[in-house]
């Protein structure tokens, strides 16, 4: 997704877009997390235009085997469906002209963005505990370090 999109956006919708699709839930960053894993960064962003390539960088890194691929593709298709989700929304509020938008809307605006994040949130959760019940004790070990370095968002932080 590229910045012109936000331009046709009002900028409390762009703001809100914007968290929704690039401050995820699980990135607060902090000078210490600037080295991010690359693989963790792919399973949380969800910016649709590298979406296919951030699913290659994390299986890399998660070393599926090709035992685990069906479990893999339902991570993957949760990537996808999130990342198809957040377009789509983004795509519907930027129909609306800013100057028609009040703040009840940006309020409800914000609530759709962060129910959808939820949700997306739910559905890649699950698909990937399905993937990592089925890892080696090394796998695991290797998830969780791809993972470690990143905390909930504290909401202090979003605005």
């Amino acid at each position: 997704m590229t910045n012109s999109l936000f331009i046709k956006l009002s900028r409390p919708v762009a703001i809100v877009a914007g968290a929704a699709l690039f401050a995820t839930p699980v990135l607060a960053q902090t000078k210490e997390q600037a080295a991010k894993p690359p693989a963790a960064e792919a399973a949380t962003s969800n910016r649709p235009e590298t979406v296919e390539q951030r699913i290659e960088t994390l299986k890399t890194a998660l070393k599926i085997t090709p035992d685990q691929d069906k479990k893999w593709q339902g991570v993957a298709q949760a990537m996808r469906d999130n990342a198809s989700r957040m377009e789509k929304l983004v795509a519907e509020k930027r129909k609306i002209p800013p100057e028609k938008t009040t703040a009840v809307d940006d309020l409800k605006t914000y609530q759709e963005f962060t129910e959808a994040r939820l949700d997306g949130l739910k559905h890649l959760t699950s698909a990937f505990k399905s993937l990592y019940d089925s890892m080696s004790p090394e796998q695991k070990k290797n998830a969780d370090t791809v993972f470690e370095r990143y905390t909930p968002q504290r909401a202090g932080n979003q605005g």
